[in-house]
């Protein structure tokens, strides 16, 4: 169904329809006036000759019946049609068509009342000739289609050269290309002005997409400098000996949240710049680690919730990745399992390869589960929580980067169970030497 869907194969498709309709109505034609011409023609013959006989006999009463190599007559009187044959004895007057086992006749019936006159023409080999006829306009028809295949691919190919040399040059565009390259490569025609368009597309999009990658990248940069002087004084306030528990507590949050913006900007920026962030000479991170640290970060927030925040490090699972971008993906999945769970236990689990985080909230309807990565989608689960509806658009595209796979599943038992698969293609073939 593809491959019909292409204008070539359309253009292709429209010349093979166009040339077999217009050959099948040239033949369709041909036999009609032929067949006509010919029923009328014989039978105004034969009709003629009737009246001329007739005409002849009342004048020669001794004049015998006509006879031809094809046309046989008969006269006789009525009610006495012995020496008639039997498929036309009992036929009216007129012109008919007649059909016998051994051949087709046209016979022509005069009944006067002194007397009966028959005159029979063999149209068997006109019949023949037109089923010959017939066979020679279906060649024709047929020949005819496979000159208006062959026109419509040589036409198709010639008419799509230009959109196609225009396609495959933009499949070989990426982010390195000149966008304004395509309309020198064609004449001022449509495909020229299409050409044109594209390019100034392309400019405007590439111009585009550099701003805002730029502003992503500056406001990145720019807030690591004040996120630095937070940490500092967070960290020299912590050191002084007389500080209160209350006060160290929330100085201790601050640190955190510190912490936790310098960890997105970091992932931001490997986002805008499409950077893993990783050679060979980074070492593993510990994702049990990171997790611990993003749980710690969240304990706080619901000391005064019935709800109970638990990790479990089943495995020991390292990842090559910066560890700001481990912390962005956690911190995200585990905030809206605290965020969405009244009551119950979010529990974290590091498991072999993966980690999965298991809550005991309202979960999310089947049919919103598709979206759950379009940005600023917020579902009817949320209720009058606040948000933008970007964290897991961030994360989808984290995991992207790194060749890392998210799964959202609603638990049996209620709740939503969403896990990180670090290794996906490691399991898949693990899965399949199992098998």
């Amino acid at each position: 169904m593809k491959y019909r869907r292409r204008l070539r194969s359309r253009l292709i498709l429209s010349f093979v329809l166009f040339g077999t309709l217009l050959s099948v109505l040239f033949a369709v034609a041909a036999i009609l006036l032929q067949s006509w011409l010919e029923d009328a023609l014989i039978a105004r013959t034969l009709a003629d000759e009737v009246d001329q006989y007739i005409s002849d006999l009342r004048v020669d009463p001794t004049l015998v019946e006509p006879f031809y190599s094809r046309i046989q007559g008969y006269v006789t009187r009525p009610g006495r049609p012995d020496i008639v044959p039997e498929p036309f004895r009992d036929l009216p007057s007129g012109v008919h068509s007649v059909r016998t086992s051994a051949a087709h006749f046209k016979a022509a019936v005069a009944k006067e009342d002194d007397f009966w006159v028959f005159l029979t023409y063999d149209v068997s080999e006109n019949r023949e000739l037109a089923r010959r006829l017939l066979f020679g306009l279906i060649a024709t028809v047929v020949f005819f289609s496979l000159l208006s295949l062959a026109l419509g691919v040589w036409s198709a190919g010639r008419i799509m050269a230009p959109v196609t040399s225009l396609a495959r040059r933009l499949e070989r565009f990426d982010e390195a290309s000149d966008p304004a390259t395509l309309e020198q490569h064609f004449p001022d025609d449509e495909v020229g002005q299409l050409a044109a368009a594209l390019d100034d597309y392309a400019a405007r999009l590439r111009e585009l997409v550099e701003r805002d990658k730029a502003f992503n990248a500056d406001v990145s940069h720019e807030l690591r400098t004040p996120l630095a002087v937070i940490s500092g004084a967070t960290e020299l306030m912590l050191s002084q000996p007389d500080l209160s528990e209350r006060n160290r507590e929330r100085l201790l949050r601050i640190a955190r949240a510190a912490r936790q913006s310098t960890d997105i900007t970091s992932a931001l920026l490997h986002l805008v710049r499409a950077e893993r962030g990783t050679n060979g000479d980074q070492p593993a991170q510990d994702a049990g680690q990171i997790a611990e640290q993003v749980v710690d970060n969240y304990r706080p927030l619901i000391s005064e919730r019935e709800l109970e925040l638990v990790l479990e490090k089943l495995d020991t699972v390292s990842v090559i990745a910066p560890d700001s971008v481990i912390a962005v993906v956690f911190g995200n999945l585990i905030g809206n399992a605290v965020r969405y769970t009244a009551s119950g236990e979010v529990r974290v689990q590091v498991r072999r390869g993966e980690v999965r985080i298991l809550d005991t909230g309202p979960g999310i309807p089947e049919d919103e589960l598709p979206h759950v990565f379009d940005r600023h989608f917020r579902g009817r689960q949320t209720g009058g929580s606040k948000g933008s509806g970007l964290g897991l658009s961030i994360v989808r595209r984290l995991c992207a980067l790194y060749g890392w796979e998210l799964d959202f599943a609603n638990r049996p038992e209620g709740g939503l169970a969403v896990t990180v698969f670090f290794f996906p293609d490691r399991e898949r073939t693990s899965k399949r030497t199992a098998r």
